[in-house]
């Protein structure tokens, strides 16, 4: 009983509408109705702007941070931590306070790691932080780097075990499902890649806007 109440607790913080409560309550907006449409942090810098952007950013990391951590602070053994991030995620992604219509899961995603594995959270912010310099695109950098922290689960532990001591095929699992999925609900964002037409961020290589 104590798992399941964690695990729907995981869920519900992943809920958590941080980019369109703030728009709402703060800016008298829904970011749902403007740019993207998105709910997550790459709309809410667009429509909100940074200060914004940067709190909605930080709350959906912490959202799966937190979760992942729920068994840890409620000394709840024997099962993986892991499990909780996924509720966080899908959450995130199918909030039951947005009526099921939620982000990207990147965020949340990256909390996650943040919580079972601070350098490996490090080491692939580094990665993420380079493609968007190089693409000046949030969109691409993302793919990117979850096709990048895929394969880093299951080749950290033989090239760099100091990151990664050890394979955890679960992780390698949801890494797989969650780099599926962000290319999924980015399939607008690959066809305007495509075209050249994708939004790019103010700096970087290739900031400019075709």
């Amino acid at each position: 009983m104590k798992t399941i109440i964690l695990l729907l607790t995981a869920y519900l913080l992943g809920s958590i509408a941080s980019g369109v409560w703030i728009g709402q309550f703060f800016f008298k907006k829904d970011i749902r109705q403007f740019g993207s449409g998105n709910t997550g942090t790459t709309n809410t810098f667009r429509v909100l702007g940074t200060k914004a952007g940067v709190v909605v950013l930080l709350m959906d990391i912490l959202k799966g941070t937190l979760a992942t951590l729920l068994p840890t602070i409620f000394h709840l053994e024997n099962v993986n931590p892991l499990w909780f991030g996924c509720m966080a995620i899908l959450g995130h992604t199918f909030p039951i306070f947005l009526r099921f219509k939620g982000g990207k899961a990147v965020a949340t995603s990256a909390g996650m790691v943040l919580a079972y594995n601070p350098l490996f959270f490090f080491y692939s912010a580094v990665f993420f932080l380079i493609m968007l310099y190089l693409t000046s695109m949030v969109s691409l950098s993302s793919m990117l780097t979850a096709i990048f922290f895929t394969l880093s689960t299951i080749a950290l532990p033989y090239v760099a075990p100091a990151i990664l001591p050890e394979h955890n095929w679960l992780l390698t699992a949801i890494a797989l499902a969650v780099t599926i999925f962000i290319f999924y609900r980015h399939k607008d964002n690959i066809k305007r890649i495509k075209d050249g037409t994708e939004n790019k961020v103010p700096f970087g290589l290739n900031h400019k806007k075709k």
